[in-house]
């Protein structure tokens, strides 16, 4: 394809790449993105690529990688459009026979039943995506494209609309743009929520007429998120036509703009997909010097972080770009007055910029037909943890917890219930079952004590031990902690240390009140958010579970028998049938008893890991207490 240099231009090679594609033509879409790969998505795609050229179907039948189609529970998934049959673990277990199953059904208009989903609760089979209820209740607004295209083929971004926001604003004056996107109340999704219009005006309006930098946050770190990797897997180019516009809007007819994507290096498929995309529209004339012929000109350069948590916070991110130490800084002056190398700076994350064209093609009133007064728009959610159906899934703004992990998650596995979730990754807090019907939106996230963060959702069951579950976030934030401010650096820690002694029975009732004291201490005397918010599974678990507490503290017992020094393992003869799975789950083979007949636990032997417990369906293993537990010394110096 030859270089763009007029919007006429990009409509036409539009038009003539769609009337090139036989939109009835049956395409194989195979999931690309990092989890299926995981399972063996490419070899899969391998084997359907030479079974393909076997029966000689090429031109019959169409096959891509795309990117994430949301359900990783699945894994490897694969759909056939434009049906939107849907296919799960294929090739998990014998890649050539599903791959030759998938073709041949294909090519014969009939469908492979084996490999359909099984919905757990009617036990039927559903052929479509669209009825599975994981699907049926999301909106795919940002995610539209992801599942559907091939990243590494511009052509087809440019099919499914790809660049029409820009060439429509490339018509409007910057100030219209910004005023469009203060009109869709479009918040930041990457942590706080701070409206986006509102930050670009003031990036723009700031008084230094030399530079402008436009940054795409892409240091996603909390554990268990994968949001904005999945977006740049499967359709990179949405993310920088955002960055285009944000950068037209900001800068343009004020002083020249330069773009930076941070991208931790851990995620070296999405480097790959965006270096592959920058040049594409580099090459079309979408991005560069004189864009689609037009006298805007901008830039785009990547920056690979190392992977520090911390570096996610704005002044941080700057830091590190400079060549610096990732340390965050005093603010004001805000990044928007003096930013990188001292200039105007606007920072958004990856699903924000993702968001802007679909706001400049569609209009803001179209955003906000969905979502609530304040809280407008969709937002993308990992799924993770003690959950049925793990995943990406995007839902609109409000929508019930109990919609999200009982409906859209399918609920705790395995016969457990479900005990807490928590929102907005290490920096957020746990909700509980009682506010299971709580509407997910930043006001009412933050009533609760929580954040929406970047979008991370971990969910516990009763099997999980809400001091252990706070100790284990309070050991990546202090871990990640950069250790600028005492706050943090010196709270964190104590904290941890508190914790840490708890789950070893050597916590005292004063504990509890301390942890209160010092969290609050940490909140407001740190200088960044990390800090200010690092104490937050500790204030909500206090909050919401603070019997746990006073179980570890005064009982020297872990109700959930996750914290080994607290607890013994034992079966119960008369529920326990003999079935042998709890002696092969035992890693110290300290569980012996013949078949059919009752078991016993060698306590000393046990390493009370919990595997027997976790693997018995008769709930034959019971906890006690541990009745050696010291409670003299702590094991942890809290200095």
């Amino acid at each position: 394809m030859n270089r763009i240099k007029s919007v006429e231009e990009l409509n036409r090679l539009r038009d003539e790449i769609r009337a090139s594609r036989d939109p009835n033509k049956r395409c194989i879409t195979v999931c690309g993105d990092t989890g299926c790969r995981a399972a063996g998505s490419l070899d899969l795609a391998d084997k359907l690529r030479a079974e393909m050229k076997q029966q000689g179907v090429e031109g019959e039948i169409e096959m891509k990688v795309c990117g994430c189609h949301g359900f990783c529970q699945q894994a490897p998934v694969v759909a056939v459009e434009p049906e939107g049959i849907f296919y799960r673990h294929v090739g998990h277990k014998n890649p050539e026979r599903d791959a030759k199953a998938v073709i041949d059904g294909t090519r014969d208009n009939e469908t492979v039943e084996r490999l359909l989903y099984r919905d757990p609760k009617t036990k039927k089979r559903i052929k479509h995506y669209r009825d599975i209820p994981y699907y049926a209740m999301q909106t795919k607004r940002v995610l539209d494209n992801t599942g559907k295209i091939d990243p590494n083929k511009i052509e087809e971004y440019i099919a499914a609309d790809g660049y029409a926001a820009l060439a429509k604003v490339l018509s409007l004056d910057p100030g219209d743009v910004v005023d469009e996107i203060k009109k869709a109340d479009l918040r930041g999704r990457g942590g706080g929520g701070f409206p986006t219009g509102i930050k670009w005006g003031f990036c723009r309006e700031a008084d230094d007429q030399t530079m402008r930098y436009i940054i795409c946050n892409a240091d996603e770190g909390d554990p268990g998120a994968f949001m904005d990797r999945s977006i740049i897997e499967g359709d990179p180019h949405s993310v920088l036509e955002g960055m285009i516009i944000g950068a037209y809007a900001i800068s343009h007819r004020v002083c020249p703009a330069q773009g930076y994507i941070y991208i931790r290096a851990e995620y070296p498929l999405a480097v790959q997909k965006l270096r592959k995309a920058i040049e594409q529209a580099e090459e079309l004339g979408l991005l560069g010097d004189n864009i689609l012929g037009s006298d805007f000109n901008f830039h785009i350069k990547i920056k690979q972080g190392a992977g520090a948590f911390v570096c996610g916070e704005e002044t941080a991110l700057i830091a590190s770009i400079e060549g610096k130490r990732g340390m965050p800084r005093s603010r004001p002056p805000f990044p928007a007055v003096s930013g990188l190398f001292g200039k105007p700076t606007n920072i958004n994350n990856v699903e924000t910029w993702a968001t802007v064209p679909r706001i400049m093609k569609r209009g803001a009133d179209w955003f906000t037909e969905v979502g609530t007064e304040k809280s407008k728009g969709t937002k993308i959610f990992s799924l993770v943890g003690k959950i049925s159906n793990s995943g990406l899934i995007e839902v609109p703004m409000g929508m019930p917890l109990r919609t999200i992990v009982e409906e859209i998650g399918g609920g705790v596995p395995d016969g457990r219930t479900f005990k807490a979730v928590q929102t907005g990754g290490p920096s957020g807090g746990c909700i509980p079952a009682e506010l299971l019907d709580l509407p997910v939106d930043y006001e009412h996230l933050k009533e609760a004590g929580s954040m929406m963060g970047s979008g991370g959702m971990v969910v516990m069951d009763d099997y999980s031990c809400m001091v252990d579950v706070a100790r284990y976030f309070l050991s990546f934030t202090e871990s990640e902690s950069c250790g600028k401010c005492v706050p943090c650096r010196m709270g964190t820690q104590h904290l941890l240390n508190m914790l840490t002694d708890i789950c070893h029975g050597h916590g005292t009732p004063s504990d509890i009140e301390r942890l209160r004291n010092i969290s609050d201490a940490v909140a407001k005397g740190s200088l960044c958010g990390l800090g200010q918010t690092a104490p937050n599974p500790v204030i909500t678990t206090l909050r919401y579970f603070e019997d746990e507490y006073r179980a570890h503290v005064e009982d020297r017992d872990c109700p959930a028998g996750v914290c080994r020094d607290l607890v013994m393992y034992e079966i119960e003869p008369e529920n326990c049938t003999g079935c042998g799975v709890c002696q092969l789950n035992c890693p110290t083979l300290a569980i012996a008893g013949e078949k059919k007949e009752p078991h016993i636990i060698d306590s000393a032997l046990c390493i009370r890991c919990g595997a027997c417990r976790d693997s018995c369906k008769f709930e034959a293993v019971f906890t006690h207490v541990h009745e050696n537990t010291p409670d003299d010394q702590s094991i942890v110096s809290r200095t």
